[in-house]
């Protein structure tokens, strides 16, 4: 019987009897079931040329897709050389912070860093040098809040001999070391504004004079400025010239805090304690509650906090494994907690145990506890609101700031310990004149 894939024949099947005169055979039973397998045949023959044809034409889309990776090796290859020492994660605002790096560092234009104290503005300025074409030049940097005027003038421009009592030799200042190469000013914000227009010509002009000197000395320096300060609201205040302000942003770079990479805590805690065990000959490990209990850290201070946190912890450790009660946290000993919600709390309890709200304590003797949080205070206006608070013995302003205080300065907890809604508070805030503190 012939073999046939869509009416086309590709081969025979035939068989063979052996008669052995006592069996009876019918032809056509035998042409039909050799039909029947033929043509199981035939489909099998079909599926398999099916088959290799799909494998020959995703064999030739993977070469495809192989040969357009090979295309973008490059781009790749340039995106991890902005990883540099001392910067660790892999977060999305990490990567994204890096990627912008790597792009402001091509140019000569300053740069001002913007971001809370413990993100790692000296890092960042540092990654930004070493991926510039001044690498091999000098990376020098100072920090402007730890000098007096006089001391910092002298340290930026260098003085002459006998400029001031006890300058018994000359000496560069900091420009000057840092010609062709990057100058770091940190904590920008705090300079005084006699010393703002000092520094602004220097900016400008790219030239100065010494202390006691009347040579113009002429240099070629990137400048990279940080400040945790709102820079646009001491400009409004006066307190920092505008000139200044406009000369350093030219690329502001905000720094993302570490509760914006979250993600990161982990890997930089493993990088702060193999740190630690190099330093002191441990050999300590992180258990997956010690993980556990950093992840759900605020860490207001960011990654300065969490290394001291690592490093306090990994001290005080008796074992080679640090757990969950290893942490201050744990007992109620978390210092960090009382510097960031105010002296008069009491730090959050362990993990598991719900947090009791704390009374709010009027200035006669007897406490007044907390109200519990009723349906009806929904319902109360703002009108209403403020008949109830301004009966009370006890200044309504101050309740106030003492509920937000020990709330941590987050209005919603306030709302509850004062038996108030968010958008009561929220109005009492405003009624009040009361700042709300940022951490």
């Amino acid at each position: 019987v012939p073999i046939r894939i869509d009416q086309r024949g590709v081969g025979t099947l035939t068989i063979d009897r052996v008669w052995d005169g006592r069996a009876v055979f019918r032809l056509d039973s035998d042409v039909r079931f050799l039909t029947m397998v033929a043509n199981l045949i035939g489909q099998t023959i079909k599926l398999h040329r099916v088959v290799a044809r799909d494998r020959e034409r995703l064999m030739a889309e993977s070469h495809r897709l192989q040969k357009e990776l090979s295309e973008l090796k490059p781009a790749s290859a340039n995106r991890k050389k902005v990883l540099v020492d001392g910067i660790v994660g892999d977060s999305p605002a990490l990567r994204a912070l890096l990627d912008k790096i790597n792009v402001v560092a091509k140019s000569n234009a300053p740069v001002l860093l913007r971001g809370e104290s413990g993100t790692g503005k000296e890092l960042v300025a540092k990654a930004i040098h070493e991926l510039s074409n001044r690498a091999k030049r000098p990376f020098i940097k100072i920090n402007c809040a730890a000098l007096p005027e006089t001391v910092l003038e002298s340290e930026l421009f260098g003085h002459e001999k006998g400029a001031f009592t006890g300058a018994i030799n000359s000496r560069k200042g900091r420009f000057e070391l840092a010609d062709k190469g990057t100058l770091f000013l940190d904590e920008i914000g705090e300079i005084s504004p006699a010393f703002q227009a000092k520094l602004l010509r220097v900016l400008q002009e790219q030239e100065f004079e010494r202390v006691g000197g009347n040579q113009t000395i002429k240099v070629d320096v990137r400048i990279v400025t940080a400040t945790n300060r709102n820079l646009e609201e001491a400009v409004s205040r006066n307190e920092f010239r505008a000139d200044l302000y406009y000369r350093i942003s030219v690329v502001p770079i905000k720094l993302p805090p570490l509760r914006e990479r979250r993600s990161d805590i982990p890997q930089l805690a493993h990088e702060f304690l193999r740190r630690f065990n190099c330093e002191n000959e441990r050999d300590l490990t992180f258990d997956v509650s010690a993980i556990e209990v950093l992840m759900h850290c605020g860490f207001p201070g960011n990654v300065r906090e969490l290394e001291n946190c690592v490093q306090r912890t990994a001290t005080l450790a008796a074992g080679s494994a640090i757990g969950q009660h290893d942490f201050a946290c744990s007992r109620n000993e978390c210092m960090s907690a009382i510097l960031w919600k105010g002296n008069t709390v009491t730090p959050p309890p362990p993990r598991g145990q719900p947090i009791v709200p704390l009374p709010i304590l009027p200035r006669s003797s007897a406490p007044i506890e907390a109200p519990a949080e009723s349906p009806a205070a929904v319902d109360i206006d703002e009108g209403e609101y403020s008949e109830s608070m301004d009966g009370g013995a006890v200044p309504e302003r101050e309740r106030i700031v003492q509920a937000m205080e020990r709330s941590g300065w987050v209005q919603a907890k306030a709302a509850r310990l004062l038996g108030l809604t968010p958008r009561q508070i929220g109005y009492a805030l405003k009624k009040y004149n009361i700042e709300v503190k940022r951490f």
